[in-house]
């Protein structure tokens, strides 16, 4: 699911100055979207080695492995005309520590749309086991639009940079007015100020250039390990291209539905909400923890939903923050963003206590104002291009209705309106359906209570696999499973596969 990934500085290219236009075209400035098309790439993605399509060479950074090399491959902006301008994609790797051992290449595909796995071959790939590494070169990359990859910008308002604008909340009244205004506002500035990039991002040309990878390292087959949006980019690389892959794993599934896609991603907040604020209630009202907020587990849902509406009546000024205040939607906002590992429920817990006691802690540090562009940018362009928004106010208000009276905690904002609402290209291509074609070679591991990808959305991916898959449900609180927030059952049993190609014969429990 799309929320503005911890910003860490990306490495950056040694063996070449790196363009910062779009090589071929003559377009001004730089932005974020979706590249609909109209076939997939097949041969000229899918052919022999062209190993020397990359030049390896140290990446520039600070805190990476010094064995991980980058490079920049080209690819076609838009692949319905594939000799027209190219783009530049960032990709990094570290070999496989055992080169007579060698299997293939193991492809991190980071979540988002705005994450990037180009540091994670020096980052979460060293927690991957030994053999794993032994045998795999690890490969990251930061997707089409995202620095160090040709970027994408809208140019928007820093205002509009706020997580509670890029998704944005219902008015505390459930008026969805100021949302459609917003959304007019920042759709016309990526209009303006996107160029031709933004109209060819989305997941189908990330998976198209995810092949074009694969052909330049020379594997006829790659494994990939997606995680969070990261699943949904995964399944549709196995669909458009199923015998290209080896081993696939997909952690904290997306809910794959094609009618819906990034609404119904959206939509499995208010459901992913419910399913992990019991387990919150617990923590919050377990006795010796220093941050208790309540005697009792059942004190908390109430206690939380008093807070919120008295500071939709009464915000607090927040200076520094942004917004600078603190209001309901921003307590809601903390809740989501806390629930996604347990290890961050203090960070709620301590907001909601302050704002109790009517004050506010330190302003959080944002990011950069260009990488909060950059991220915005790319993440707008893949919601709003890979499938068609509803235009009018109407619908969003009667959903966002239907929501809050159903799912209080999160007060409409699964359903609400966001800069999608008022895009002005529609898809270039109907989104991917997931279908059970192809080889028998996926894994998926989800746990339990997930805040950002409920267990209903990755059932519904097991569905839509079919006998391609296996699943793995862990009885576990967080987002991202493997190796983070699941349990040794399913890390053991992902660890096994990625190792040796040996799955469940059938889906799993690890209780």
């Amino acid at each position: 699911m799309w929320r503005p990934p911890e910003f860490r500085e990306a490495p950056r290219m040694t063996q070449r100055k790196r363009s910062r236009s779009i090589r071929n075209a003559a377009i001004v400035g730089v932005s974020t979207a979706l590249l609909g098309v109209t076939a997939p790439v097949t041969a000229s993605a899918a052919g022999g080695s062209t190993t020397d399509a990359l030049t390896w060479s140290a990446c520039e950074g600070t805190g990476l492995d010094p064995r991980q090399e980058c490079a920049t491959l080209d690819v076609p902006m838009d692949y319905a005309d594939p000799d027209g301008p190219r783009i530049e994609m960032a990709v990094s790797r570290i070999p496989a520590e055992k080169p007579d051992a060698r299997r293939g290449a193991l492809l991190l595909i980071a979540g988002g749309p705005g994450g990037s796995s180009l540091n994670d071959p020096s980052g979460k790939g060293q927690k991957l086991p030994q053999d794993v590494r032994d045998t795999h070169d690890l490969i990251g990359f930061a997707p089409r639009g995202l620095a160090p990859s040709t970027p994408a910008d809208c140019g928007l308002e820093y205002g509009d940079l706020a997580t509670s604008r890029l998704r944005p909340w219902p008015a505390p009244d459930g008026s969805v007015d100021g949302n459609m205004t917003t959304a007019r506002r920042m759709a016309d500035a990526c209009a303006r100020n996107g160029g031709e990039l933004i109209k060819h991002l989305s997941t189908a040309n990330e998976a198209r250039d995810i092949d074009r990878l694969r052909a330049a390292l020379g594997e006829r087959r790659i494994s990939a390990w997606g995680v969070s949006y990261g699943t949904y980019v995964g399944s549709v690389y196995a669909q458009l291209f199923p015998h290209r892959t080896d081993r696939i794993v997909l952690d904290s599934v997306d809910n794959p539905d094609p009618a819906l896609v990034n609404r119904a991603w959206l939509a499995a907040h208010e459901r992913g909400v419910e399913d992990t604020f019991p387990h919150f209630a617990a923590w919050a009202s377990k006795p010796g923890n220093p941050d208790r907020l309540a005697d009792r587990a059942a004190d908390v849902r109430p206690l939380f939903l008093r807070l919120a509406a008295r500071l939709d009546r009464e915000p607090i000024p927040w200076p520094g923050a942004n917004p600078e205040e603190l209001n309901g939607n921003v307590l809601r906002q903390t809740m989501l963003d806390s629930f996604a590992a347990p290890g961050r429920y203090p960070t709620l817990a301590r907001l909601m206590r302050a704002a109790a006691e009517g004050t506010v802690p330190p302003a959080p540090q944002a990011p950069p104002e260009a990488v909060l562009q950059n991220v915005a940018a790319v993440g707008a362009g893949v919601l709003c291009n890979d499938v068609a928004w509803p235009k009018g106010a109407a619908g969003y208000e009667k959903d966002v209705a239907e929501s809050r009276a159903k799912y209080p905690l999160t007060a409409g904002m699964p359903r609400n309106a966001m800069l999608c609402a008022a895009w002005p290209y529609p898809p270039r291509e109907a989104p991917v359906r997931i279908t059970d074609r192809g080889p028998s070679n996926v894994l998926l591991v989800q746990n339990e209570r997930d805040v950002n990808t409920p267990l209903a959305g990755a059932l519904r991916m097991r569905e839509a696999l079919g006998r391609r898959a296996v699943m793995v449900t862990v009885d576990s609180t967080g987002h991202d499973s493997y190796l983070a927030n699941g349990n040794a059952c399913g890390d053991a049993t992902v660890s096994r596969f990625l190792a040796t190609g040996q799955r469940p014969g059938s889906d799993v429990y690890c209780d």
